[in-house]
């Protein structure tokens, strides 16, 4: 059980663990993985804290419905399956700004929250607009050979680095 505890595991490993996730949630709920839709549904759990149940009646929370199901457990496990890796590790720890963000931005714990909030909500938007995220489209949709999902994996990859390139000539160099 010494591999539990590793501190870098193989790309390699990892992928083909991913990949036997997706088969066995094909094969388990004949769905395939996927996160972004788990945080829109709980948008609509928060927004029904405030409004109630006419979130329901929403076009989107129709089919989308806000409750708690299979994905939303999903993002829960990765957040838990992070949070345990790290302690087997031993490289759990709290940090507000990294270590690679302070050398290059400073240490200023707004600037480093507001980059990743606005980060987040573009990221959220863009995985709403592509009908999926990099899980949803990237793993689940190029396993099934699906043409939208390899172009979007293709358009996360060039965004990804021309959007870190921009950042880090505008702000680190």
């Amino acid at each position: 059980m010494e591999w539990l505890s590793m501190k870098l595991w193989s790309p390699y490993v990892v992928g083909a663990g991913i990949g036997i996730l997706s088969w066995f949630t094909f094969l388990v709920s004949d769905k395939p993985i996927g996160c972004s839709t788990a945080f829109a549904r709980t948008s609509g759990m928060i927004e029904r804290l405030f409004r109630g149940s006419t979130v329901a009646e929403k076009p989107y929370y129709v089919k989308f419905t806000p409750t708690v199901d299979w994905e939303w457990m999903l993002v829960a496990g990765v957040v838990i399956g992070a949070f345990i890796s790290a302690k087997l590790s031993g490289q759990f720890q709290l940090q507000w700004v990294p270590d690679r963000w302070e050398v290059s931005f400073g240490s200023a714990i707004s600037a480093r929250w507001l980059v990743a909030l606005i980060g987040g909500v573009v990221i959220g938007f863009g995985a709403r607009w592509a009908g999926g995220c990099t899980s949803g489209h990237g793993i689940s949709g190029t396993l099934q050979l699906a043409i939208s999902s390899w172009v979007a994996a293709i358009c996360f990859f060039i965004g990804g680095i021309v959007t870190a390139m921009v950042i880090y000539r505008l702000f680190a160099g």
